[in-house]
């Protein structure tokens, strides 16, 4: 089979679940995933073939996709931060917000003098964790899952010994100590999309992603950014911060929650939304 029949086939199947440019970029993304090939190949050679021994693979690759399974969870790997991440069924898949999330806190850990401690609750795939551990030079990282087939796959991301150490916890369960407190920077990106939202979402996140680290019901849609600041009143220093990534229409509501502490803003991402809260305990 061409590589241009097989694209030019496949991603007008898609079209049946995605726009014509989303259904293109997926057929694009997947070539380059399973045959190694650029966006452009089929243009610059019209001749090029698929190899016999992939023909199958892609195919049965396309069958996931028409299922509206995650391309990511097909191929394995979400690009994060400069890096390629592992995701399975069993971790969100790291999102482009969430870098802005991490970039953030890279940038304000910049003023903190000394050896950093930084805790990540509700780590999933480990993507913060590991990024600010090995992209903050000196910080020692510690992240917390509820899910023990998340952490597996955080904690086999990379081999660098330097890595977060990861740790089974219940965020909703505050203990009364914790290894590595007290903590000199807190991250989160829980679960926060109302079980009423679900109706404006699409089948590839509904029906693949962990409803476990997505929803929260309407009636107590903020109990997990309670557990947070909860976390930060015993484990933060006095002077650290931390960021936690919102649902963007509860943002006054959920910075109110960690006005105790010291002091909280809201942060827009880049299409203006209000999709973070900082706050930092007093001294």
């Amino acid at each position: 089979m061409l590589l241009s029949q097989f694209i030019r086939e496949s991603t007008s199947a898609l079209e049946a679940l995605y726009p014509p440019q989303e259904a293109r970029s997926l057929v694009a993304r997947l070539d380059e995933a399973l045959l190694g090939v650029s966006s452009y190949a089929h243009i610059t050679e019209p001749s090029l073939s698929v190899p016999p021994d992939k023909e199958q693979e892609l195919q049965e690759a396309l069958g996931r996709l028409l299922a509206s399974e995650p391309l990511q969870y097909i191929t394995g790997r979400q690009e994060f931060c400069g890096r390629q991440f592992r995701v399975s069924p069993a971790v969100l898949i790291p999102r482009p917000e969430t870098e802005q999330l991490v970039t953030e806190t890279l940038s304000r850990a910049g003023a903190l003098s000394g050896g950093i401690r930084a805790l990540d609750l509700c780590t999933g795939s480990g993507c913060i964790a590991w990024t600010l551990a090995l992209d903050c030079p000196g910080c020692e990282v510690t992240a917390v899952d509820i899910s023990e087939e998340a952490l597996e796959v955080a904690r086999g991301q990379f081999s660098e010994a330097h890595g977060p150490r990861f740790i089974r916890a219940d965020v909703l369960d505050i203990p009364e100590t914790f290894p590595g407190a007290p903590f000199d920077i807190i991250v989160a990106n829980p679960p926060y999309i109302r079980e009423s939202e679900k109706a404006a979402m699409h089948r590839n996140v509904l029906e693949h992603e962990p409803g476990i680290a997505l929803f929260v019901p309407d009636s107590d849609p903020l109990l997990f950014y309670r557990a947070v600041a909860l976390w930060a009143a015993r484990f933060l220093r006095p002077g650290g911060f931390g960021i936690v990534e919102i649902n963007e229409n509860l943002g006054k509501e959920t910075a109110a929650l960690f006005e105790g502490l010291g002091k909280s803003g809201i942060i827009r991402d880049f299409f203006s939304r209000e999709r973070f809260v900082s706050f930092q305990k007093a001294l």
